[in-house]
């Protein structure tokens, strides 16, 4: 084996070789081992990226022969618009215009650096499934790959990395040493991740699968698949917190997914909590999280379930705290409270006033006549008279209950017949007289279905509607006819759910459609 320092410093050079002459020799006067990126924007001086800082390279702009005279030394770019340097773990992507001319490149130094999963090592041990979160360039892969590493050679597991963009095992056919003895499935396009992945299960028996970026849910929910059989996941996702993930409709799945749920009135006594609340749908596919906060410093929360629904009810929950020393010691610094303020804020503020609404109803229970041949006077009048506890409408999709005679009901005629469908009470009056309507309001309050059922009803027709469009994807989902007050309110739930809703038909058919 090569010396593990000068075997950097040569594979960097290779990066700085298909650079520009200009640019390579300013890089090389330079500290290599600082060098992060090289920008090569047309028209634009080269701007060498260290980590220190960027610096620009004199000598003009760049120029379309520079540029193409770097794209002819690399490996054809993907649909990811990435290409890469045989055996070495660089990334160069590209920039194009309109035309798909190249008009831009960023090569990126690639490193692998054997230790980095030190960090985890109890986790790795135990074999847990470790879901890394982390803003780009602060070693998420670089910590992947010798987590990859360290699973096939210190612990001799059987590992396939599915490598999407070749950044953990480098481009080419032959993967990079880093990886050590765990093989590398190359991936045709992003879209197919989520198939090779599956096929990796199927064909290879892994007991370690080892993923870059899982972004959609099909990856998510190939994930879970692959989580079911069994097999230990190392992967990365989108977001730099736990409580980032929570609130992301796509990749909550990954721990147990976020679901709303209306409690009954005694179930949220007993909670001493509100109506609607949110719960973890599921068993997390990944048990452990490590937010990377830097390329030293971490926070792991070792009991994702335990996490998340603590969050969830509004604890505060506390996440360990650990860093690599300049001696590449490991050190625990203690603990970091953590509270999902954007998610209970978010959800108190939208169920409180959903809540609100079902509680000023249940206090009232008010009853919404609408008057269909029946005098609009008199009915207003019975109302004060017998003190009942209902007011007049104008419209069906308002109405709770029909007030009309035995003509108009033999006939069905105007709304009556909508009613009957849409399931309505109508009541039947004999005549039209005081007497008459009074004796019905006294009986009516006992006989008409409560606004509040009628609510929670279909809040949660709404509810299970979105959760399944989340877990399952694609298609619509028409809910039942309601009046325009329960539509707005199920507009607003399914608005919370990261999905898209329109009302569809006429009154009183009109009726929410949800769809993602």
């Amino acid at each position: 084996m090569g010396h593990p320092q000068r075997d950097q410093y040569e594979e960097i050079n290779q990066l700085v070789a298909i650079a520009p002459r200009r640019v390579s020799d300013y890089i090389k006067a330079k500290d290599l081992s600082a060098l992060v990126e090289i920008i090569l924007d047309l028209g634009r001086a080269p701007l060498v990226r260290f980590t220190d800082g960027d610096e620009s390279v004199p000598g003009g702009a760049v120029t379309e022969q520079e540029v193409g005279a770097v794209v002819a030394q690399l490996s054809e770019f993907g649909g990811d618009n990435r290409a890469g340097i045989p055996r070495t773990l660089h990334r160069i992507s590209a920039i194009r215009n309109r035309g798909g001319k190249i008009v831009g490149l960023t090569c990126r130094v690639g490193r692998s650096i054997a230790g980095s999963g030190q960090a985890l090592s109890d986790l790795i041990e135990k074999g847990c499934s470790v879901l890394l979160l982390g803003a780009p360039g602060v070693g998420k892969t670089t910590m992947l790959r010798d987590i990859a590493r360290t699973f096939a050679d210190d612990l001799s597991k059987r590992v396939i990395i599915v490598d999407t963009s070749n950044e953990i095992g480098g481009d080419g056919d032959i993967p990079h040493p880093g990886i050590g003895s765990a093989r590398r499935m190359q991936v045709p396009s992003p879209q197919s991740q989520h198939e090779v992945m599956i096929e990796a299960v199927e064909n290879h028996t892994p007991e370690v699968i080892v993923i870059d970026e899982i972004g959609s849910l099909a990856e998510a929910e190939a994930a879970r698949t692959i989580a079911e059989r069994g097999v230990i996941l190392i992967a990365t996702a989108h977001g730099t917190r736990l409580t980032n993930l929570m609130q992301n409709p796509t990749l909550s799945d990954l721990i147990g997914g976020i679901e709303s749920v209306t409690l009954s009135d005694e179930e949220a006594r007993r909670r001493h909590t509100q109506k609607t609340i949110l719960e973890r749908r599921s068993a997390p596919t990944f048990e452990s999280l490590v937010e990377i906060n830097s390329f030293s410093e971490f926070a792991i929360h070792s009991d994702v379930a335990s996490t998340v629904d603590k969050l969830l009810r509004g604890e505060e929950v506390s996440a360990e705290m650990r860093k690599i020393s300049s001696a590449g010691e490991i050190e625990s610094y203690g603990e970091i409270a953590i509270r999902s303020n954007l998610l209970s804020d978010k959800l108190d503020h939208e169920t409180d006033a959903i809540d609100n609404k079902l509680e000023e109803l249940d206090k009232s229970d008010i009853v919404r006549l609408l008057p269909f041949g029946v005098s609009r006077a008199r009915l207003e009048k019975a109302i004060k008279v017998t003190h009942s506890n209902s007011t007049v409408v104008d419209s069906l999709s308002d109405a709770d209950a029909i007030l009309t005679l035995r003509p108009y009901y033999r006939r069905r005629s105007g709304p009556l017949k909508s009613a009957e469908n849409i399931g309505v009470p109508i009541y039947v009056l004999r005549n039209n007289t005081q007497h008459q309507i009074e004796r019905q309001l006294l009986s009516i309050s006992d006989t008409v279905p409560r606004q509040t059922d009628v609510m929670t009803k279909a809040l949660s027709e709404a509810e299970e509607a979105s959760g399944s469009i989340r877990m399952y994807g694609g298609g619509q989902v028409e809910l039942s006819p309601q009046n325009s007050h329960i539509r707005r309110l199920q507009h607003e739930l399914v608005e919370r759910h990261g999905l898209r809703s329109t009302s569809k038909g006429r009154e009183p058919y009109k009726r929410v459609v949800i769809w993602a």
